[in-house]
């Protein structure tokens, strides 16, 4: 994704939130700025098992917001905006038809 960004020479900043934890302000900010519902921002993959949650308890924008407060690992990535739009650009090269 990097790398992508680079090659057209875009600019970008990268935000570690593992390491500064995002705010509910700025998770309000990323679901209402993607296109897709809410639950598409949270990975449901082994770690979204093993800590014994359910997708269906996790669909509104409050919900969601909860749950990446409390499991940031979680949140889906790499997620990229341009001015006031959103989109989770998984896989990477989706950036491409974003940015265009």
């Amino acid at each position: 994704m990097l790398e992508i960004l680079r090659d057209r020479g875009v600019e970008f900043d990268v935000v570690e939130y593992l390491k500064h934890p995002l705010t509910r302000t700025d998770l309000e900010r990323i679901v209402d700025a993607i296109p897709d519902e809410p639950a598409e921002l949270v990975r449901k993959d082994k770690r979204f098992g093993e800590l014994g949650l359910d997708a269906g308890d996790h669909t509104t924008k409050e919900a969601v917001v909860d749950l990446l407060l409390e499991h940031p690992e979680l949140m889906q990535r790499p997620i990229v905006f341009k001015g006031d739009d959103a989109l989770i650009c998984r896989p990477s090269d989706k950036v491409l038809a974003f940015l265009d």
